[in-house]
């Protein structure tokens, strides 16, 4: 059986260039963000997530991600609501998923929320990604084409650097890509000499 590693970090730190850095190297990563928003284009969980949070997220017909983004960061009851439908069900694939990869001694699970939702108990080993708010800011608002303030109450929602790291085995400063590979390879090799 794998072991599982959970990367995990605030919005804008790094994770998934980390991520997909290690991927680069031959561990399977599952991106818990991408894999909840393909289960969320179901049919069948986007009618749970509609009834739940009423048509105001709708576009078209379907979910609309902006106006989903705007209704749950601006309401904390109505993100643990979202969570309460899309947790189980994003457990419920990365578990299939672990399996379907069990030949690996490790897996990657990459998520934003590894400690607000509950599945760092699932992991093996715990990997934080930090890097300065200025510099988070800054990439999300030139990746997701938002706000200052709209970042900020991201940031607001999530658990502090100082939180995360005081759970975790390991945590990675993500400045300059050369530095941050240099970290994550002294890592793989600690686990390789485990």
């Amino acid at each position: 059986m794998s072991k599982i590693i959970g990367l995990t970090g605030g919005i804008g730190s790094g994770k998934t260039a980390v991520a997909l850095y290690m991927k680069s190297l031959g561990i399977p990563v599952y991106i818990a963000d991408e894999e909840a928003k393909k289960l969320m284009a179901s049919q069948e969980m986007e009618q749970e997530v509609v009834k739940e949070l009423g048509p105001a997220i709708l576009s078209d017909g379907h979910i609309d991600k902006k106006k989903l983004a705007q209704v749950v960061f601006n309401d904390s009851n109505k993100l643990q609501r979202l969570n309460s439908i899309v947790h189980p069900k994003v457990k419920q694939h990365f578990d299939q998923w672990v399996q379907n990869h069990h030949n690996h001694p490790w897996v990657v699970k990459e998520t934003a929320i590894l400690f607000e939702s509950g599945s760092y108990a699932d992991c093996d080993l715990i990997i934080t990604i930090t890097a300065p708010v200025d510099l988070r800011i800054q990439r999300v608002i030139s990746r997701d084409n938002t706000t200052k303030e709209q970042v900020l109450q991201r940031i607001q929602n999530q658990w502090t650097d100082e939180q995360r790291i005081a759970k975790s085995d390991y945590t990675i400063s993500n400045i300059s890509v050369k530095e941050t590979e240099e970290q994550v390879n002294k890592i793989l090799n600690l686990l390789k000499n485990q």
